[in-house]
């Protein structure tokens, strides 16, 4: 009895694709053993299932690591060229997309200056309109900000020089005073230091030796 030919597409029924994943799977690592001993060949099988499930077979007695890292050591310059090449053609894309960008900011800055509008439909510019005037009320606010600011400033430095002025006014007051205080003391030192002669006898002789001293 002739074998019908299975149709390569995926297996819907999910048990039998199970069954066949298994049974296929068994069969390969089986070919890779027996392709490993008649012919003498490194051989290396790495199978994942559709839920991640790793199966694996080596011809070495040691891990399958060992065939993947030959295998690196003898493809080593074409990954790395590959890794460079894909590297260039980043930094080129990166590259050609910000000239875009920058041409695009250039070209909306020059609409926001009023130039090249020619190009701009209706839409456009209302909605350069409406940006214009959400920054023109930002500087407003920030210019009443920055205003209220400097009076601030001006009226802290006015009470700072009103201060002073009374300081300094009340010091030039003081001085007056002492000195009028100092001229009465002189006054009183020279009144007491007024000469007193004491003569005793009768006043006739005081007379007389009054006019001896005169």
């Amino acid at each position: 009895m002739v074998r019908g030919k299975t149709e390569m597409k995926r297996i819907e029924n999910e048990c039998n694709r199970k069954v066949t994943f298994s049974k296929r799977r068994n069969g390969l690592l089986k070919k890779a053993h027996e392709l490993s001993v008649l012919c003498d060949a490194q051989v290396g099988v790495i199978i994942f299932s559709q839920k991640g499930t790793l199966f694996e077979f080596s011809s070495t007695s040691s891990h399958i690591s060992k065939i993947l890292e030959r295998y690196q050591e003898y493809t080593g310059e074409f990954p790395h060229n590959k890794l460079r090449e894909d590297y260039i053609q980043k930094l080129k894309f990166d590259s050609a997309s910000m000239e875009e960008k920058i041409e695009i900011l250039e070209l909306s800055r020059r609409k926001m200056l009023g130039h090249c509008l020619s190009s701009s439909s209706f839409d456009e510019i209302q909605q350069m309109e409406d940006k214009l005037h959400t920054s023109l009320q930002c500087i407003r606010v920030r210019k009443t900000q920055l205003f209220k600011e400097q009076i601030e400033q001006l009226q802290s430095k006015e009470r700072n020089l009103l201060k002073e002025n009374a300081r300094l006014s009340a010091m030039c007051m003081e001085k007056p005073s002492k000195h009028r205080e100092e001229e009465a003391t002189e006054t009183t030192h020279h009144t007491l230091e007024v000469e007193t002669d004491l003569f005793i006898g009768l006043p006739k002789q005081c007379a007389d030796h009054n006019q001896i001293y005169t």
